[in-house]
């Protein structure tokens, strides 16, 4: 079997992807980290770039049209929802994490729409996670300082 070395403009545009799923995924993991999460500035750029490996290795070998390009995203969804079950706890009846599982989950998916060239995707994906994370804390802060206070008859 003989191997076919990717032109220099392959190489270049899978970097570029590589860069931009890192790229577009470094926010979440810095909010993440900030917080101090589980999971942080090292576990969602990884996600990202792991994501689109898979895509662009599967388009290299498969073609973008093969019908075997949902089993690769078949993969993906059940091994990104397998690291994100892994950040979710529970402890005397409540759940946390929840939202940091959910994050790494548009991160993977984040990844694959770089992979497949969807940047619009990406880009939407990115920052709506970024946004809902960093603009929900208030509310979600109200709601609990709300639900604590005792009601006023």
């Amino acid at each position: 079997m003989m191997l076919i070395a990717p032109s220099w403009w392959e190489t270049a545009t899978h970097i570029l992807s590589l860069g931009a799923a890192y790229a577009l995924a470094l926010p979440v993991g810095w909010d993440r980290e900030k917080d101090e999460r589980s999971a942080g500035i090292r576990t969602f750029p990884l996600v990202a770039i792991a994501s689109c490996g898979f895509v662009l290795v599967g388009i290299a070998i498969l073609g973008r049209t093969s019908p075997a390009q949902a089993r690769i995203l078949e993969g993906l969804i059940t091994g990104v929802g397998f690291i994100g079950g892994g950040a979710i706890l529970k402890h005397r009846g409540k759940a946390s994490g929840t939202a940091t599982a959910a994050s790494l989950w548009a991160t993977g998916a984040l990844g694959a729409a770089v992979g497949y060239g969807l940047y619009d995707i990406a880009v939407v994906l990115s920052l709506t996670t970024f946004l809902t994370l960093r603009g929900s804390r208030r509310l979600k802060r109200a709601t609990h300082d709300s639900s604590a206070s005792p009601e006023k008859a």
